[in-house]
């Protein structure tokens, strides 16, 4: 599995191919999320537990078990939103082909450059390396969707762009009628990056 994550940062669409076909791929792809996620949880626990021992910033502190819990929530549930957002936009407006679970597994692997998010401990150079692992990220994110739903370079963008914006306007939708209208942000947040 660590060359397969290896090959998913590297941009190789050999691999994002291989795992859009292989329906065995979906339990590994659902693990690197949840790696990708406890990782996240983890700099959220740390972010605030830091927060807290700020006497400026401590009475906005969240609860550093509260944080944890919800990053890995958040990266599963906005892995799956997004991943199901992708597969609409892409079959509706441009007829692609694919299916769901092509999309969960490609849209899986692509979170891999967040495992980096490990670093973001490190002082100055930590937050460097959290923004070019997001960055990459979304390069990832491009790639695994190109390829599972078999699109040029300009489609592909214009869905991402559209799952974008479904993803936000669902958000104030759902905002607006459950008072949760962080939901969308960070189902973005969960396929992008923190």
């Amino acid at each position: 599995m660590i060359d397969k994550l290896i090959r998913a940062i590297r941009l190789d669409t050999t691999l994002y191919n291989q795992v859009e076909v292989d329906q065995t791929e979906s339990t590994n792809a659902l693990i690197v999320v949840i790696l990708v996620s406890v990782l996240g949880g983890i700099g959220a626990a740390l972010a605030a537990l830091t927060l807290s021992a700020n006497p400026n910033a401590a009475a906005f502190a969240p609860n550093p078990i509260s944080a944890f819990v919800g990053a890995i929530i958040n990266g599963v549930l906005g892995w799956i939103i997004w991943s199901y957002v992708v597969y609409f936009v892409g079959t509706r407006v441009y007829h692609a082909t694919a299916t769901p679970g092509e999309l969960l597994r490609t849209l899986g692997y692509a979170q891999a450059p967040k495992l980096l998010g490990i670093l973001g401990v490190i002082p100055i150079l930590g937050g460097i390396i959290v923004l070019l692992a997001s960055l990459w990220t979304i390069v990832t994110t491009f790639i695994a969707a190109r390829e599972a739903l078999d699109l040029d370079n300009t489609k592909t963008l214009i869905t991402v762009i559209l799952g974008v914006v479904a993803v936000v306007v669902l958000s104030i939708i759902v905002g607006t009628v459950l008072g949760i209208g962080a939901l969308g942000v960070g189902a973005l947040t969960g396929a992008f990056g923190r």
